[in-house]
């Protein structure tokens, strides 16, 4: 449960925007340091359209919610203070300290501020698509893959990844059509996606197709012929929440063919001092796992930041 009824640390060590997989892993690894933490949530996970979260040890299968859910109460365990709503500004107030404001009106105060927001999947401007994201219409094999298996799937060329991600695919399903779309023709490629049995057809896709019960069953081209489909893979433009950065000063960093995300270093470092990110919001490919184990390294080092300044301060 949220902590609304319990008064925020002021100032906290650390405010963490954001508590999916990345962000309570940080706040986890601080809260275990007897850092006071503050984590502000708005609810709204990347993942909440697909039912099931995969390659997670020892949770594969668990509904992204049910593994948020399971969290929470752990960070809270460690002194953590979760707020249930939305940072809209920041600013470095008077003290220097980082000021995030939310949409009710609170105000959460650190010494270091932890970007774990994640980002947002921009759709192709295909019709039918959205009402199927994350069931049937899929980007990723390795966390969708599994579950499309054996079905005709059709990849459409989307971004510049498409013709690797048809070769994905070819490894879950003996009937995988790659539409070129957007995506020019490259002689490499195309043998190899040939040498795996894709097949590719050129032109683009115009819309998608239900069937009497509302599930996918087609890809209908621009010249009107319809391919059929039990999933369609694309390639979606991941444009991180950058604006709480760039308040600060901050340039997001455009990845080429995948969107923008915010730049840290290995650990979630940002160029912008006192600033990390950490999970989706600064790796647009890193899953589940890979953002968790992101969040606690990032946890790690900015205590040990933090213990930096207060070691030089102890000097004088």
């Amino acid at each position: 449960m949220p902590d609304s009824a319990l008064p925020l640390p002021d100032p906290a060590d650390v405010v963490i925007v954001g508590g999916g997989p990345a962000g309570l892993s940080a706040a986890i690894a601080l809260g275990r340091s007897r850092r006071t933490v503050t984590v502000i949530d708005a609810g709204e996970p990347r993942n909440a359209p697909a039912a099931h979260a995969h390659n997670v040890f020892s949770r594969d299968g668990a509904s992204p919610r049910e593994l948020i859910a399971d969290a929470r109460p752990q960070a809270q365990r460690y002194g953590v203070r979760l707020l249930d709503d939305s940072a809209v500004h920041v600013e470095r107030d008077g003290d220097g300290l980082f000021a995030v404001e939310t949409t009710t009106g609170a105000t959460a105060r650190g010494r270091r501020l932890l970007l774990a927001s994640g980002l947002r999947d921009v759709l192709p401007d295909i019709p039918g698509l959205a009402a199927h994201w994350g069931d049937s219409v899929v980007h990723c094999p390795y966390c969708h893959g599994w579950e499309v298996r054996d079905r005709a799937i059709v990849v459409i060329g989307t971004t510049p990844r498409s013709g690797h991600q048809a070769l994905m695919f070819s490894r879950l399903s003996n009937d995988v059509v790659f539409v070129r779309h957007d995506t020019p023709a490259d002689v490499e490629a195309d043998a190899d996606l040939a040498a795996l049995g894709v097949r590719i057809v050129d032109g683009r896709a115009a819309r998608v197709l239900d069937d009497a019960s509302g599930a996918l069953r087609a890809v209908v081209l621009d010249d009107g012929s319809e391919l059929p489909a039990g999933a369609v893979a694309i390639g979606p433009s991941f444009e991180a929440r950058t604006e709480l950065y760039e308040q600060l000063g901050g340039t997001p960093a455009v990845v080429a063919g995948m969107g923008v995300v915010i730049p840290a270093d290995a650990v979630g470092r940002t160029p912008v001092d006192g600033v990390w990110a950490v999970g989706n919001a600064s790796d647009a490919t890193a899953m589940v796992g890979a953002s968790a184990a992101a969040g606690t390294m990032a946890g790690a080092q900015v205590n040990v930041d933090l213990l930096m300044e207060e070691a030089a301060a102890a000097r004088g």
